[in-house]
């Protein structure tokens, strides 16, 4: 069967495409499935672990809303998976890989989204959300023993945001675009139900592509297949990417840098920051599959696996004396 699907590959992929009989492999050599190819393998390995499940409980934008329509990492997750793949299938890209990057990309999102990393980066320098995913499909899901992934899922996971590195295949290009696609049209969905945001005070740049969240994304799939189609490159018209790029940037003075959301965010920052400094003050404590570690680098991975709900209620079982509005 996996020969099957590496024929079918060869006949149905894009020759710039990432073939997975043509992978570089894993860090460590193993087997090949009978019935699935290195990047079906490595989708399933990430879906099952702790990891993809606490995701459920992790906030995307809105740290503890009452409504259960708003955003988790891992809906985030799915919709940027279906937008990616939908992508990947017009393009003839490989649509295994594609998955698997965007299942992993944010395993390793702290409690709190980014204000819980922004906490833990001001505590121990050189923390991001990307890197801690690549440390958990390489260390510590499985007890400490990784998921030994393909080198070109581990690619894509790691440079799926920041300015360090771009992925190395055109599926990890992709989801990093659609990643942007993804969380600017839910966060704004997320926003009008919040009340932060109406509808009408939407900018230009959102009417570029339509009026509602579904016309937008299937404007922006539409540009970026069109522009992408029949050559070795991810992209948008100029048109469409500058008009992106403007959307992002309401979305950051109009919700993320909110001061309603950055007063919520002092105290997601303050939790994280009283839990570390507890924990290095009682390493003893910590539970034992994190003690295998230098112990900054144990306290930083147990605090970021934790999620919102866990991570507030295990907070106030430490501190009683504490109020939080969260």
């Amino acid at each position: 069967m996996r020969e099957e699907w590496q024929k079918m590959e060869e006949e149905w992929l894009a020759p710039w495409a990432a073939r997975s009989r043509e992978s570089k492999g894993r860090l460590r050599p193993e087997a090949e499935c009978p019935v699935r190819t290195c990047y079906q393998r490595d989708r399933d390995r990430i879906i099952h672990t702790k990891a993809f499940r606490r995701l459920m409980h992790k906030a995307q934008v809105f740290l503890h809303p009452q409504s259960e329509h708003f955003r988790t990492r891992l809906t985030h997750t799915l919709e940027l998976a279906q937008i990616a793949r939908t992508a990947a299938r017009a393009l003839h890209l490989n649509e295994d890989l594609t998955e698997a990057i965007a299942m992993g990309h944010d395993l390793g999102h702290t409690p709190f989204g980014h204000a819980g990393e922004r906490a833990l980066a001001e505590l121990y320098p050189g923390f991001a959300h990307n890197k801690h995913s690549l440390r958990i499909v390489d260390h510590l899901e499985k007890d400490n023993r990784g998921l030994n992934l393909s080198f070109e899922v581990r690619d894509g996971i790691l440079n799926h945001s920041g300015d360090q590195g771009i992925p190395q295949t055109l599926e990890g290009k992709l989801v990093r675009l659609c990643d942007r696609v993804a969380y600017l049209n839910h966060d704004i969905d997320d926003a009008i139900r919040a009340g932060l945001i109406r509808q009408q005070a939407l900018p230009p740049a959102a009417m570029f592509f339509g009026e509602s969240q579904s016309e937008r994304i299937n404007a922006m799939v539409l540009d970026l297949v069109d522009n992408s189609r029949n050559q070795p490159l991810i992209q948008m018209s100029p048109a469409a990417a500058e008009a992106l790029t403007e959307l992002r940037r309401f979305m950051f003075d109009a919700v993320y840098l909110n001061p309603q959301k950055l007063a919520e965010e002092q105290q997601a920052r303050q939790i994280i920051r009283d839990l570390y400094a507890y924990y290095l003050e009682n390493p003893h404590l910590l539970p034992p599959e994190h003690t295998q570690y230098p112990l900054q680098t144990s306290v930083v991975d147990y605090i970021a696996g934790m999620t919102d709900k866990f991570a507030i209620e295990h907070y106030l079982s430490i501190f009683p004396e504490k109020r939080l509005s969260l």
